[in-house]
């Protein structure tokens, strides 16, 4: 198995273009309106998939998802297996840290071995889980020892962000953040280097002209954080920004009919879904009967209970009316073109009555309360399906208390396990179903390194034994049978529930720019364009 980059075919004929752009362009400042920003300037601090969207302009990683999630080379040229624990990368020669120093193996080596130490909240382990050791051969060699076979080791690096072995050395979890913010360690080798951020506010880039591949037509790159979808609306329309990100549904046809502005829209790899408690003690005020007393048990740990709950939520008007249409229905956790989807499985159902009639059958026939948390800033119409969702329980006897919460609170609470019932965004970004199910679906289990998402105690034996048979399978068509069967349990234990998959759509100056959209949402200025 050998991966040799293509890049050099193209880099010339790409190089010279972009440096046309530049040339005519040097003086010329993109900014846009992004929903959410970095948490912090550290790349390792958290996966959100906003912070890793920013970051990608001052860090790079050794492979790179593509815009249709395929693995590409970036600094690394290339990869092979040399024995089933043992990777080999050659790094890209040549390459320059912001601060003039040359990027080499013990950069690669510093920034795997840093993660564990300084990952917040929302842990970045998960993408350097696999790797037991990194070995420098030479400057320019490393040799990744892997737990056991890592068939998919190359799609996990697409997050693993390289830092400067120097800049960031001698750096603890509390020191990081607070180096890396002031711009003194946040030296990368990307396209932009660092100039400032103030957070939820603006993060300011200057174009790196030492680059090591094609050079960008913006001088000045500003990600302006505006959660407030009006307002975000309001200031591109005002002339105040070149472009903005998640654009309300509600909008997509109006700003379509303006003529100063375009729209582009895409469908993602982002799937809401719902987890659900399976723990014996629920924390104090999640669950209780409608008249606040207590219950006898968790009835979310009834699989009656749980298939209730997914019977009562109509995906389909999700879709078109919470979302607007910027929606689909989705019945598993990954979307279709992600390897390891179960073309087999039927859709969800809508069944009110059917719903009623389990719970009633579980011993719940009146429903229950239960606290409902859900984000309302970080992806489009999280918000609004969420509270949907609530009032969709209502109709079965459940009393769903929404608590639409930002995302920047959301996480590190659901991290610490204080929801009985939630629901987020999830992006299958390696374009591989393990990815995803190994961290919602595996019982949580620091000791094969797996189910790190997963905090509310759901645990099944087979889920588990698919799972790890499917991280060490180097048979593709055996990894995809694996994987296609614990998809298919993720489906019949509804501990997860898989809602909609998250449409997106980006709003531009007509006359400015251009983006190519990608299919996980991310928005790089290295995609956007100046229009011709």
């Amino acid at each position: 198995m050998k991966y040799v980059s293509n890049w050099a075919r193209g880099a010339l004929a790409g190089s010279a273009m972009a440096l046309v752009l530049a040339a005519g362009a040097s003086a010329q400042t993109l900014t846009i309106g992004v929903r959410g920003g970095p948490e912090s300037i550290d790349p390792h601090y958290t996966a959100t998939g906003t912070h890793a969207e920013a970051l990608k302009h001052v860090f790079d990683t050794l492979t790179w998802s593509g815009t249709g999630l395929e693995v590409e080379p970036r600094l690394a040229e290339s990869w092979k297996v040399l024995n089933p624990t043992t990777w080999e990368f050659k790094l890209r020669k040549g390459v320059k840290f912001h601060d003039g120093s040359d990027f080499t193996a013990e950069d690669v080596k510093f920034s795997v071995e840093r993660i564990p130490v300084v990952a917040g909240p929302n842990p970045t382990t998960i993408y350097v889980r696999r790797i037991k050791e990194t070995r420098i051969v030479d400057p320019y060699t490393v040799h990744f020892v892997t737990d056991g076979p890592a068939p998919v080791l190359p799609n996990d690096l697409i997050r693993l962000f390289i830092v400067s072995h120097k800049a960031a050395a001698g750096l603890t979890k509390e020191s990081a953040n607070a180096a890396f913010n002031s711009g003194k360690a946040a030296v990368g080798t990307g396209p932009y280097k660092f100039v400032s951020w103030a957070p939820k506010g603006e993060l300011v880039l200057d174009r790196n002209d030492a680059y090591w591949g094609p050079k960008e037509p913006w001088a000045r790159h500003v990600r302006r954080e505006i959660p407030n979808d009006a307002a975000r609306v309001a200031q591109l329309k005002a002339g105040q920004l070149d472009l903005i990100t998640r654009v309300p549904a509600t909008d997509v046809a109006a700003l379509k009919r303006d003529s100063k502005l375009s729209v582009t829209t895409i469908d993602t790899v982002y799937v809401f879904n719902m987890e659900m408690d399976m723990r014996d003690t629920p924390p104090a005020g999640q669950i209780s009967a409608k008249d606040g007393k207590a219950l006898p048990k968790n009835p979310l740990q009834d699989k009656r209970v749980r298939e209730a709950i997914d019977l009562a939520i109509d995906r389909k008007a999700l879709a078109e009316i919470a979302m607007e249409g910027l929606g689909k229905p989705v019945n598993q956790l990954v979307t279709s073109s992600i390897f390891g989807f179960n073309k087999t499985l039927p859709e969800r159902k809508y069944d009110v009555a059917g719903a009623k009639k389990l719970l009633a059958e579980a011993g719940y026939p009146n429903g229950f309360r239960v606290r409902f948390a859900f984000t309302q800033d970080r992806l489009p119409g999280d918000a609004q399906v969420g509270t949907s969702i609530a009032q969709m329980l209502a109709a079965i006897g459940i009393d769903a208390v929404a608590a639409a919460t930002p995302a920047a609170v959301f996480f590190p609470a659901r991290t610490r396990g204080e929801f009985s019932m939630s629901m987020s965004g999830w992006g299958t970004l390696t374009g591989e179903s393990h990815y995803t199910l190994s961290s919602l679906a595996h019982s949580n289990d620091p000791a094969v390194k797996m189910g790190a998402f997963n905090v509310l105690g759901y645990k099944n034996t087979t889920m588990d034994k698919l799972l790890q048979d499917a991280a060490v399978e180097l048979d593709v068509a055996k990894r995809r049978s694996l994987l296609e069967q614990a998809n298919a349990l993720v489906y019949s234990d509804r501990q997860r529930l898989p809602i909609v998959a998250v449409g997106s759509a980006w709003a531009m100056q007509k006359g400015k720019v251009t983006i190519k959209p990608r299919v996980d949402e991310d928005t790089l200025a290295m995609d956007i364009k100046p229009a011709k």
